[in-house]
Order: C-alpha cells, then structure tokens, then sequence
C-alpha cells in the first residue's frame, strides 16, 4: 500500500468515527498495512492468498465473518487496494456492505483511471492471466447505493490514479 493511501485511511477513521471490530479486505501485507491504523480494537484480515496480516484466507465476495463462532460484527470495514484485481469487484462491495454493522463505516482505497496497470501479487507488472481494471467512481459509488451504503465522502487523484471512497450503512 502506498504512504498516500495509507493517510487516507488514517484520516478517514479518525473523522469518520471508525470503531471495532474492524473487518479488512485484502489484508495480505505486499508493501504495509492499515493495521496500527486500528490498534486496540477486535481486528479481522481476510486475502485470497496466506501471508502476514492474513487471519482468514476466503474470498470477500462470499465470506461473513459473522458467522464465526466469536459473533464478529464489523463496525468499520476497511477494502484497500483490492478492487482492480477483482474481477467480481461488485459482489465483494455488495457483500462488504451486507457485513457492516447499521451505522457501520466502509473505507475504501482503489486504483482509478490513471494508474498504471500492477500486480497484485508484489506490485510489479500484471502477469499472464492475472485480472486488472481500474475502478470509476461513478461505478464504485453505485454499487456501495445499490447495497444501501451512502456515499460520505469522495476523493479522486488524477495525477496518481488514486479512489479514495467513504460510505455509511443507514442505522
């Protein structure tokens, strides 16, 4: 995660209000994490793939974590990064919103139009067969209505290809 998403995020749970436990999208650390940004509070990573920062490896677009037997109910979800490699983006905002508490936040970092095309296996260039696209805000704000999340905040950064994204679950 670059230092300029990472200060979004940052800045969004503090004026947002972002309160645990807090269910993360794409936790695997490549390049950092949003992690610290959370410290003290019941935190749950999920990722495609194993690796540091990862608790549960599920795909997003079908996993709820509360259905574990310790009842996690996220208050704040947090997706960064994810998105452009997922070919079934929709469905992990839809499925994203579904999971968040009433008056839950949802914090959301993406590749926009601008950035350059990039794995998400180490950054580097895609590879063969891997899935990329970058994200519009007019899509990604339709799926977060279409799933009852309100649009709070949002922030798009042309000259670095950046989607900054904040959304509110009616209570």
């Amino acid at each position: 995660m670059h230092a300029e998403a990472f200060t979004f995020v940052a800045q969004a749970a503090q004026t947002h209000g972002a309160a645990g436990p807090v269910y993360e999208i794409g936790s695997r650390n490549i390049n950092g994490s949003v992690r610290p940004i959370f410290t003290g509070l019941p935190y749950l990573g999920i990722d495609l793939t194993s690796g540091p920062g990862v608790d549960i490896v599920a795909d997003a677009a079908g996993y709820d974590p509360r259905r574990r037997g310790d009842a996690f109910d996220p208050a704040t979800v947090v997706c960064c990064e994810v998105l452009e490699h997922a070919p079934h983006a929709e469905a992990i905002v839809r499925q994203a919103c579904e999971v968040l508490m009433p008056g839950g936040l949802l914090i959301i970092t993406v590749a926009t139009h601008g950035r350059t095309p990039h794995s998400a296996v180490d950054g580097g260039p895609v590879r063969d067969g891997e899935f990329y696209r970058n994200v519009a805000l007019v899509d990604l704000a339709r799926w977060m209505n279409d799933a009852c999340v309100r649009v709070i905040s949002a922030e798009v950064v042309p000259a670095r290809g950046d989607l900054y994204v904040v959304g509110r679950k009616a209570a």
